[in-house]
């Protein structure tokens, strides 16, 4: 017990070895018994962790908050109910979706470019990934006979159905299982859109009907091949196949 009070530090021991007594005593207390601890000045202050899981709370409360303050998208059925795919009575006239009905001229030239003048394989897989919506469209071959005839310009195209509007300002739900759809295009030469051009610059006060209508390219669409909505048919590829029914 009295060797273990009596022992010395090994560092007392070391400078012992090197200098005097007593200086090695001096050396031992100036240099490590009182040797200053200087703390660093920036070093953080002791964290409270009660705090900072109170402020993650509090911060996970606000932003739920917020998140429950945001409206949410109306689903397809609360669109349904509420109505919001459906043409009002006042709208339900032809010559409101004449416009739309050029438009979608101007969109299926676009899409055909030089098909248009010779069909093939090439400008039917673009016709079966096109938008109907604002086509002229009769109705030619159905499973109800009531419905052959039924001419005008779709207002919209879903996945089971045509809803056409009529020249009588009629709406008409056609389904497209068992329905043959004929789709006709006007084509333009190229003095037709000359001359097309020249009447834009010049103003006139009559116009009169053309005597020979433009030749146009005429398609027919069978409904069963073609129940998809238009987004999906634009990235959809269509393969040729053989049905039975045709």
């Amino acid at each position: 017990m009295n060797s273990k009070k009596n022992e010395q530090p090994f560092a007392a021991v070391i400078l012992s070895k090197a200098h005097d007594t007593k200086e090695a005593n001096q050396i031992f207390t100036d240099k490590v018994q009182l040797r200053p601890l200087f703390l660093a000045p920036t070093s953080p202050p002791p964290s409270d962790a009660r705090e900072v899981r109170r402020r993650r709370a509090q911060q996970k409360k606000q932003a739920a908050r917020k998140k429950a303050l945001k409206p949410k998208p109306l689903s397809s059925s609360q669109r349904r109910k509420l109505g919001l795919y459906d043409v009002p009575r006042e709208g339900q006239k032809y010559a409101l979706f004449e416009p739309l009905h050029n438009l979608w001229l101007g969109y299926i030239r676009e899409i055909l470019g030089n098909e248009i003048y010779t069909g093939g394989e090439g400008a039917a897989s673009k016709l079966c990934s096109a938008d109907f919506h604002g086509a002229e469209v009769e109705v030619v071959r159905s499973g109800c006979v009531s419905r052959v005839g039924i001419m005008g310009i779709v207002t919209k195209d879903s996945k089971f159905a045509f809803e056409i509007i009529t020249k009588k300002n009629v709406l008409k739900l056609v389904p497209k299982e068992g329905t043959v759809f004929r789709f006709r295009v006007p084509v333009q030469n190229q003095q037709q859109t000359e001359t097309t051009k020249a009447e834009e610059t010049t103003a006139t006060t009559t116009t009169a009907p053309p005597d020979n209508p433009p030749p146009s390219m005429v398609f027919e669409v069978h409904g069963e091949q073609f129940r998809f909505r238009p987004t999906d048919r634009a990235t959809r590829k269509f393969r040729a196949h053989f049905s039975k029914r045709l």
